[in-house]
């Protein structure tokens, strides 16, 4: 069963309320729970990325802490679509690019795209209305990266 067909879901997009950041936030989780499964240092890893954008330059660690453990209950109680399709509305169109690029990145530390993998950063970047050139950009860049 895939991360998006995990079963009936008691929550609509509708219900979940998110502020951009928790938007982008909730993305960038989703990327890493691809795997069913998010390991400390996954949690630790958005954190740090989080720590270093603008966009959460007014959130304190207790605030950033509170809303990764929010998302991440979301995400435990298998509401990924709802929680995705959430997300994807509420975030600013000039963030699309930069959580497909950090998402990409996330599932691509390892430097190896599994197939659940290659799926999220479809539905990814079709829902983020990023075109196919610019999505493969970001993917070799990232792919180049993370090579070292």
């Amino acid at each position: 069963m895939g991360l998006f067909e995990q079963g009936q879901t008691t929550i609509q997009a509708t219900d979940i309320k998110l502020e951009p950041a928790e938007a982008f936030a909730a993305i960038a989780l989703i990327a890493v729970a691809v795997d069913d499964f998010i390991t400390e240092s996954e949690k630790q890893g958005i954190s740090n990325i989080l720590s270093r954008m603008e966009l959460f330059s007014n959130y304190s660690e207790e605030r950033k802490k509170e809303m990764l453990d929010r998302l991440l209950g979301i995400i435990k109680k298998q509401e990924i679509k709802p929680l995705f399709d959430a997300a994807v509305a509420q975030l600013p169109k000039y963030l699309r690019e930069t959580v497909f690029a950090v998402s990409t990145d996330l599932v691509l530390v390892d430097g190896y795209l599994a197939e659940e993998e290659e799926r999220l950063l479809n539905k990814l970047y079709n829902a983020l209305e990023i075109s196919e050139v610019v999505a493969t950009n970001i993917i070799d860049v990232i792919i180049i990266k993370n090579k070292g």
